[in-house]
């Protein structure tokens, strides 16, 4: 009987030593053993427009996620001030990043001042509502629910507490990266960069605490375009610093609640594009990419000139008349041979133009050449150089752009101080000025104009739209031209 129960034993034993080896050995296995959670840690969540440091980890593990939603009241932009509903205190909410395979442990809190209930619906999750129906939190509480990081890419999460679109409208989203296990290549930089819209009650720059529209969401017209919150927020002193040759790894997402957008880098090529935010490069060498509203994009460049490139929404209007901008200023040394910058600015009128300016001359000259001014008025000649140098930003009448470019008409910033005008358009301007009391913070980069050009120019437009009538002659900009001091005041 004994020496049965050995042999029962044994053949228990035996059977065990073989299956184990044969599911040592079966393709997959050493994998899948791999993959097994291992330890523990909390995510470290960022503010845009950081992004977390890439995970050094070759192993799933479990992540515990802590965020809280607040209702904040903050500028919307100069002056403008609007109740966000925010993830983490600011919008876009922070930046998640954890590995495919992880398991997540995620806390939502309501911050107990909050007025309304809220979840979060992420893309990254796949269950029922992405988290939602797990996450409904009322003020003063917490909800935790656990999921699984299934597929690696950068994904989309938002509140979609009903009505979800005035939740997703108020500011309530952000962006989650799910890394693939082998990591994303290293890049010299990244950067979190998320639009969306805002539908308010008043216009565009006007002053106050601006309200929801209901009317404008539905009919999708919205008074403001913004990336990562606000007019400005990566603009002037918040511009995105870099350096000539690094590579730059842009994490885009687009909030909408309803707009697509055009994501387009002025003066730059993305070298890779990641498409809806997947994890193969689905394009090269592109020059605007499409980003859906709740998607996302993963874009990559190098910059290879110094200067300040504009980031914006391609559908133009947005970009210049409703805030999605923004900038990325690359330090670094100059090659002429890839970008010249202005070599020569010259005044042209075309060849059935009554006035000469260039004695006759029809035919393109190497020889540097004089306009010949003896009849034509300062006034006229003022005015073509503006058409020709400054209309863009400043607008024909006058006005600027609302909260982007400077008004000029009857604009106490200019004439407070002819020498401080002569030296911006000299030696160019950049950081806050305040003009007819709204302030400005961008760039007026130098002027490629002749000294005779520039007295031109400026004794125009002191002549227009009830400026003071000054003069500027040629001798006063030559002045400030060899002044070493800067005029500041």
């Amino acid at each position: 009987m004994k020496n049965k129960r050995y042999w029962i034993v044994g053949i228990i034993a035996s059977t065990i030593v073989i299956a184990g080896s044969v599911m040592f050995f079966m393709p997959g296995c050493g994998e899948s053993y791999s993959k097994q959670l291992q330890g523990q840690e909390f995510a470290i969540l960022t503010h845009a427009p950081l992004v977390p440091l890439p995970i050094n980890r070759n192993h799933p593990t479990k992540v515990i996620v802590n965020l809280e939603t607040k209702e904040i009241t903050r500028n919307l932009a100069d002056g403008v001030e609007y109740n966000f509903w925010t993830f983490g205190g600011d919008v876009p909410g922070k930046f998640i990043r954890i590995r495919v395979g992880d398991l997540v442990e995620f806390h939502l809190s309501n911050d107990p001042n909050s007025k309304m209930p809220h979840n979060i619906d992420l893309h990254a999750v796949s269950g029922p509502g992405g988290g939602s129906t797990s996450s409904f939190t009322a003020p003063g509480h917490t909800s935790v629910f656990s999921f699984t990081a299934m597929n690696p890419g950068l994904f989309v999460y938002h509140c979609a507490t009903a009505p979800v679109g005035l939740h997703i409208a108020n500011g309530m989203y952000g962006l989650i990266l799910v890394e693939p296990e082998e990591g994303l290549p290293p890049v010299d930089r990244e950067y979190y960069i998320m639009q969306s819209e805002f539908y308010t009650e008043g216009k565009y720059g006007d002053p106050g605490l601006h309200t929801f529209s209901q009317d404008k969401a539905v009919d999708e017209r919205p008074s403001y375009v913004v990336f990562n919150g606000s007019v400005g927020s990566l603009t002037g002193e918040k511009a995105l610093p870099c350096k000539v040759g690094e590579t730059i790894r842009f994490f885009v997402g687009n909030a909408g609640p309803n707009l697509v957008s055009s994501f387009h880098v002025i003066g730059a090529i993305f070298d890779k594009v990641y498409g809806e935010g997947g994890t193969k490069i689905s394009q090269q060498n592109v020059q605007t990419t499409l980003i859906p509203a709740g998607g996302s994009a993963i874009v990559e460049l190098k910059i290879k000139v110094p200067g300040t490139y504009l980031l914006v929404d391609h559908s133009i209007f947005r970009a210049f008349n409703k805030g999605a901008m923004a900038m990325l200023k690359a330090d670094g040394k100059e090659d002429l041979t890839i970008y010249s910058g202005k070599q020569k600015e010259e005044v042209y009128y075309s060849v059935d133009s009554k006035e000469e300016l260039w004695g006759g001359i029809k035919e393109p000259s190497t020889t540097p050449l004089t306009p010949n001014l003896s009849n034509v008025s300062p006034a006229d000649f003022g005015k073509a150089i503006f058409n020709q140098t400054c209309i863009a930003c400043h607008q024909a009448d006058g006005k600027g752009i609302a909260n982007v470019f400077p008004p000029l008409e009857g604009s106490d910033f200019l004439n407070q101080n002819k020498d401080r005008e002569i030296e911006t358009v000299l030696k160019g301007r950049q950081g806050v000025i305040t003009v007819n009391g709204n302030s400005f913070n961008g760039i007026m980069p130098p002027q490629i104009l002749t000294e005779q050009q520039i007295s031109a120019v400026l004794t125009y437009v002191y002549s227009q739209w009830g400026n003071s009538n000054k003069k500027v002659t040629a001798d006063e900009v030559t002045k400030i031209k060899n002044q070493k001091i800067v005029v500041s005041k």
